[in-house]
């Protein structure tokens, strides 16, 4: 019995092990643009209200793009999401509601934008975990050149272990979904 216990053991520890390694350039250290480069737009996911908002915005600031579209799929009243869309920006902000409230919506409305504008360049700034499931979400909708870039926060280790779940049953739903 003891030793069926110890091999049960060490076959979860490996396949949790190897789930890791895995998910280390997918979740951890996504591919993103080194030197991010000027662009038609720059977007932003909505999450966790972590400054991403504030970084998007001062890269725009900076010359890299003239619109910065800002996903706001919370429930108002926001008090942060106030904050970043009823400022005066030195760039042009727009804030939307994205239907469905979810990456895809975002990217929805990224190509109809994109379509309307002309755009034929973005930059998506999201955070480390979802980078590459955004990427593939995006690439879907967004025909155009995309540059993801990421908002590298500290997370604690439990976040990270709720990451990998939840990113990879995103991608598991999204390789089932067509199309944008």
């Amino acid at each position: 019995m003891l030793r069926i216990a110890r091999r049960t053991v060490v076959a979860v520890l490996t396949v949790v092990v190897f789930l890791a390694l895995v998910g280390l350039p997918l979740f951890v250290f996504p591919a993103v643009a080194d030197d991010p480069k000027r662009v038609d737009v720059i977007m932003v996911l909505g999450g966790r209200q972590d400054g991403r908002e504030e970084y998007a915005i001062s890269l725009a600031d900076q010359g890299l793009a003239r619109t910065v579209l800002v996903s706001d799929p919370y429930t108002r009243p926001d008090t942060y999401m106030e904050a970043i869309c009823d400022t005066p920006h030195r760039v042009r902000v727009v804030c939307f509601d994205p239907q469905p409230r979810t990456t895809r919506g975002e990217a929805r409305f990224l190509r109809d934008e994109a379509q309307r504008n002309g755009w034929r360049s973005a930059m998506v700034v999201t955070f480390s975990p979802h980078v590459t499931r955004s990427d593939f979400i995006i690439g879907r909708c967004f025909p155009g050149d995309l540059v993801m870039v990421d908002y590298r926060e500290r997370l604690p280790l439990t976040y990270w272990a709720w990451m990998y779940v939840y990113q990879t049953a995103g991608f598991v739903r999204a390789a089932f979904q067509s199309g944008c």
